[in-house]
């Protein structure tokens, strides 16, 4: 469904479809989706008389680090679960129910293997403590638009160029828009005090490089991912670490 939304979207250029509920008992959409009909009605839209603009939303980032069976990933004493990580147990999609349930199971084993470790005397060892911050030579940014403004254009090609279905153009265009992006924030960075809205731009960039690559190398459409150019899964088996 919601490829198809995406569909009409982008052959009509617009920036939603209409969802007709009018047909609907007005009581019983109600009772079912009260959040909505409060929704609806802050914003004018009779849900009994009108259609409601609808677009598909954003998800979170859906897998993308490899762990084993314990949450482990391929840097030592770094473990990912929920939907950071990709585990294998739910092949090529991640339903926000399935990977709750997975949260719980691989936070608790990766629990269960850092309390061994401790146990057995690996932590033991105190770190090295960080040096302090050297914000030498940068100064107050005097313009925060520099950053808000960078935020949208990150959203708005992220949204229109990457979504849920892509093409080879549109990550090509998404790829060099990123790549200015990040010379024009590391500028930023390198001269500016550190602030919080600076760092998350600037990982926000960074994890929108890696889905436009990520999604650039597949040459396959499969569960949340599906390309245009290549809508034809792969015949390969899949490998699953169990």
């Amino acid at each position: 469904v919601a490829r198809a939304i995406d569909n009409e979207m982008k052959v009509t250029g617009t920036e939603f479809v209409y969802l007709d509920c009018r047909h609907m008992d007005t009581e019983s959409f109600i009772s079912h989706f009260p959040n909505i009909y409060e929704k609806c009605k802050s914003i004018g839209i009779d849900v009994a008389k009108d259609m409601i603009p609808v677009a598909p939303a954003a998800h979170y980032s859906c897998g993308g680090i490899q762990t084993d069976a314990f949450a482990r990933t391929s840097i030592r004493n770094l473990y990912a679960a929920g939907e950071c990580a990709s585990t294998g147990l739910h092949g090529a999609n991640r339903l926000a129910s399935n990977s709750l349930l997975e949260a719980m199971v691989f936070a608790h084993r990766a629990f269960a293997d850092i309390k061994q470790k401790i146990e057995a005397g690996q932590f033991a060892k105190a770190p090295q403590p960080l040096p302090d911050w050297n914000a030498k030579g940068t100064i107050t940014p005097r313009e925060m638009i520099l950053i808000t403004q960078s935020l949208k254009e990150l959203r708005l090609l992220m949204s229109d160029y990457v979504g849920i279905v892509r093409n080879n153009i549109r990550l090509e265009r998404a790829s060099r828009r990123l790549d200015l992006l990040h010379e024009e924030i590391e500028q930023l960075y390198r001269s500016s005090t550190i602030s919080p809205q600076l760092c998350e731009l600037r990982n926000m960039i960074t994890i929108g490089y890696l889905i436009v690559k990520g999604a650039q190398f597949r040459h396959e459409s499969r569960g949340l991912h599906y390309n245009t150019d290549f809508p034809q899964k792969s015949s390969r088996l899949q490998h699953i670490v169990l």
